[in-house]
């Protein structure tokens, strides 16, 4: 995981190691390091790192996939991260029930991948011009990770939406 500073984030600095739901420990991980950094850093920081951070994943996560010689191996967790903090940016402050819903939904979509977000993530595993293995380009790379990271933004815009809609239809109490 030490090997280069681009396994280290994509790996979550070893959440996404966990031998158990290593896409949850991520996720998690990314919680507390975001609950954290709000002591540090100023919303319009956090807009920085987030946009940034979603740019230079496509291209450490694909050049991981890449040295790993798998399509989306499931300890990146990189771009589970940078799609949570989206999320948490855009919805706190807010209770803890709020984040915990937010953390649900998160993973329900993420994990179970369902409609559109199934469809995202099956369109880029099946592009066979970028499997691992074959001639590196850097247009490869990026393109394969900008498939790993567009269903966790995926799974990040529906859960907005969701919690959206519920506070729009008064089934989540306001805070």
């Amino acid at each position: 995981m030490f090997q280069t500073a681009g396994r280290t984030l994509a790996l979550g600095f070893g959440s996404g190691l966990s031998p158990f739901a290593p896409g949850t420990v991520g996720t998690l991980w990314a919680w507390a390091l975001f609950l954290i950094g709000q002591f540090f850093f100023t919303t319009e920081n956090w807009f920085w790192i987030v946009g940034g951070g979603l740019i230079a994943a496509c291209w450490i996560c694909g050049q991981v996939s890449e040295e790993l010689g798998v399509a989306d191996f499931g300890g990146i967790v990189l771009d589970e991260i940078l799609a949570f903090w989206l999320v948490l940016l855009l919805i706190l402050p807010a209770p803890l029930w709020m984040q915990v819903l937010a953390f649900g939904l998160f993973r329900f979509f993420d994990a179970v991948k369902p409609g559109p977000i199934g469809m995202i993530d099956r369109y880029f595993k099946d592009c066979a011009w970028i499997a691992p293995g074959s001639p590196t380009t850097l247009p490869k790379i990026l393109w394969r990770g900008f498939g790993i990271v567009i269903d966790d933004l995926a799974a990040a815009f529906a859960t907005l939406l969701i919690l959206a809609l519920l506070s729009t239809t008064q089934l989540l109490p306001s805070y």
